[in-house]
């Protein structure tokens, strides 16, 4: 029965449905895993608050509920200062659109485009006719489920980021209880040094995107750029994104620059790209040094990896990911290779 070649084949043919069905089964399940991912990516950066909270002699559930409520009302007061004055300024930018179009035509470079391809009267009719939203969510129906589920996804990654802050010990423990016992010390330590530059990396890269959302609120305020708390949102919220998120929200910032005038969408262009300069060389190595010590091109690799896993998420993990491996081979790999 062993050399029976119909039961060889017919092994075969049942691993191979095995493993397409659990590679279905994962794609199948890829947004939740994504939502999972994230809460735990989350949990360990908040742990380090959690454990700075219990060397002052707080209990840990104590701690967790102390930073999950400030983390909630971070976001419930930046809701509210920031959701109402947003909705109001987009319906203000639509509305102003033609006005817009308009000061826009007054260019002698941009009157030339505009009468060779109709560019502004095409780009009026897009925005102001209503098929900007139609296409971009399906309508009112697609538009209200892109909301309920965006809601959705935050309760859920809320409420799992809550139960892994609170069973993160646990987790670290059962997975250190894995590993052979000769190898567990090792492991351990490697480990929490892991999870400590995770922390760092995500506590590090909100200040970093605090700073630039603070900085363009403040340049746009003086050089009278309508839209300023919405546009150094936009700022704030892209520059979490690496290598390409800070010159999205540049670019979203300096086009609205143009609609004011020429002068001001240039001088915008100039004062991202200074403050890129100072956030890349100054800012963020000042920030981040004490957390994720990783070279650059180890920072773009990651990046674009992690990008093209898992998207922006990805990207966000790619940078962490790679100052984990960078880890293991400094300190595992290359001693050893070094005994041989």
């Amino acid at each position: 029965m062993r050399g029976n070649p119909f039961v060889f084949g017919f092994t075969a043919a049942l691993g191979v449905l095995t493993a397409w069905w659990l590679v279905q089964a994962v794609a199948s399940a890829g947004s939740v895993l994504v939502l999972i991912v994230v809460s735990l990516f989350l949990a360990v950066g908040l742990n380090p608050a959690v454990e700075a909270l219990q060397r002052r002699t707080l209990p840990r559930w104590l701690a967790i509920t102390t930073v999950f409520l400030g983390v909630i009302t971070v976001f419930a007061v930046f809701g509210l200062a920031v959701v109402p004055p947003l909705t109001t300024q987009s319906a203000e930018f639509v509305e102003n659109v033609p006005t817009y179009v308009q000061e826009l035509q007054n260019h002698p470079l941009i009157r030339d485009l505009d009468q060779r391809f109709q560019l502004l009267e095409k780009l009026q009719q897009y925005v102001t006719s209503g098929d900007f939203g139609t296409q971009m969510f399906g309508g009112v129906l697609g538009l209200g489920t892109v909301l309920l589920g965006a809601v959705f996804n935050s309760l859920t990654v809320l409420v799992l980021t809550l139960y892994f802050l609170g069973s993160l010990t646990s987790i670290k423990e059962m997975g250190y209880r894995m590993v052979p016992r000769s190898r567990r010390t090792r492991t351990r330590l490697l480990g929490d040094e892991i999870i400590q530059r995770i922390g760092g990396y995500v506590a590090g890269n909100l200040i970093v995107s605090l700073i630039a959302g603070v900085t363009t609120f403040v340049f746009l305020s003086i050089m009278q750029v309508p839209y300023a708390l919405a546009l150094s949102l936009i700022v704030a919220l892209t520059d979490l994104i690496p290598l390409v998120g800070a010159f999205i929200g540049a670019g979203v910032a300096s086009l609205v620059g143009f609609f004011v005038s020429p002068t001001v969408g240039i001088v915008c262009i100039v004062f991202f790209t200074l403050y890129q300069q100072v956030e890349n060389y100054l800012i963020a190595p000042r920030v981040m040094k004490s957390s994720v010590d990783v070279p650059p091109l180890a920072t773009i690799v990651g990046a674009l990896l992690g990008g093209a896993l898992l998207g922006v998420v990805g990207a966000l993990l790619g940078i962490p990911m790679a100052a984990a491996v960078l880890l293991i081979v400094r300190e595992v790999v290359l001693p050893r290779q070094e005994r041989l």
